[in-house]
């Protein structure tokens, strides 16, 4: 059941940014099968983001020491820009036109990533 949300939870929050946001493009001839190409754009992410993030983290150390950790919404931008990159390599209907929208789209990714891991956190310790 982590797992399954491990992979849900980041592809809900593609789906919600791609709403809110102009320049996040997901288009499909069905609704099957611009969910299938959410978790496979939300495994991509992960993927980049578990190998990527650490070594971007640890060579620009200076960088977000310097910024306050601001570089971080700069480096996620860039990550889910990649991933989109990746998913038209893989010809998946899923696109990011500029940096901009991917900026904004790894905020709201991360917002609502952060929200439904509250809600669907099973770690919670009955008090």
């Amino acid at each position: 059941m982590k797992l399954v949300l491990r992979i849900l939870i980041p592809a809900v929050a593609l789906y919600i940014a791609q709403l809110l946001i102009p320049g996040i493009q997901l288009t499909g001839h069905s609704t099957w099968s611009r969910i299938g190409t959410l978790i496979v754009v939300a495994l991509i992410f992960g993927i980049v983001n578990a190998v990527l993030k650490p070594i971007v983290k640890t060579v620009g150390c200076v960088f977000y020491v310097l910024t306050l950790g601001l570089i971080g919404l700069v480096v996620n931008a860039l990550l889910l820009w990649l991933c989109s990159w990746l998913a038209g390599k893989l010809s998946l209907p899923f696109h990011i036109t500029g940096f901009w929208p991917a900026f904004w789209g790894a905020i709201i990714v991360g917002i609502v990533g952060w929200i439904l891991n509250l809600v669907f956190d099973d770690r919670r310790t009955a008090s």
